[in-house]
């Protein structure tokens, strides 16, 4: 008999809450048999409308450690300069190599051209991009001698939205030159447009208006992200590479 695969292990960033993208994915890696490694950050869910959850990450790891995964839980305010540098030091002391990296977190706060501060700005590029940039290249530097995945969730959002789509269009740039960069290291590295994903942020007129627009009639789930962030980071998902994948219902269509 075969002794079994060891376990890889994954960082997912931005899983703050139960109801969140970065939730759903670390479900589907801890059902695929992933250990995890969960960066959350509470204050920036303090800024938004749904507020923080306070239990939600320790709810979240009992429900990912009853499947057999090692779960460990690490905030990180990825708007400081150090953050990263801290985080990664953390998680090879606490989980040892990483073979997966999902950046799935978010400074997300609405405004246009004219009534975006430059504080703002410059927190959504911290946070969405340089952060990205931070975490894809320690990733790299720990790898092993398989390399790794990692996935990068991005956005469309341009105007009235703009210090989030435009920091988000930074980071699929840096993301499809890591493929370039990074794949003699054995490292591949997408990007993933999930689409409209209601977590808390769409009030119900939205939610219908998007909905009807929707190919199939309805929006998008956690869930629905994260099996194509479990292919990604797959043996078989890693062939695709340097790609901006709209895995989004037919949304774009």
């Amino acid at each position: 008999m075969s002794s079994p695969s060891p376990r890889k292990t994954a960082l997912v960033t931005g899983v703050g809450r139960l109801a969140g993208i970065g939730a759903g994915i670390a479900r589907r890696l801890a059902a695929d048999g992933w250990d995890l490694v969960l960066s959350y950050w509470q204050d920036y869910d303090a800024r938004m409308p749904w507020g923080v959850q306070p239990d939600d990450v320790e709810r979240l790891t009992v429900e990912l450690q009853a499947t057999g995964a090692a779960v460990v839980v690490l905030p990180a305010d990825l708007e400081d300069p150090q953050a990263v540098d801290g985080l990664m030091a953390a998680v090879a002391a606490e989980a040892g190599t990483l073979e997966g990296l999902v950046l799935s977190h978010a400074e997300s706060v609405d405004s246009g051209i004219l009534d975006t501060s430059l504080a703002s700005f410059e927190r959504h590029f911290a946070v969405n991009t340089r952060a990205g940039w931070q975490l894809i290249a320690a990733f790299a530097r720990q790898a092993g001698p398989d390399g790794g995945a990692i996935v990068a969730l991005t956005s469309d959002h341009t105007a009235f939205n703009l210090p989030y789509g435009a920091s988000k269009g930074a980071l699929d740039r840096i993301v499809i030159a890591a493929a370039r960069e990074l794949g003699p290291l054995g490292i591949s590295a997408n990007v993933l447009n999930p689409g409209p994903v209601d977590t808390g942020w769409m009030d119900d007129v939205l939610r219908g208006e998007l909905a009807v627009r929707q190919p199939g009639g309805r929006l998008g789930t956690p869930a629905d992200v994260a099996g194509t962030v479990a292919f990604l980071l797959s043996p078989e998902g890693r062939w695709m590479s340097g790609q901006l994948v709209k895995a989004d219902g037919g949304f774009s269509a």
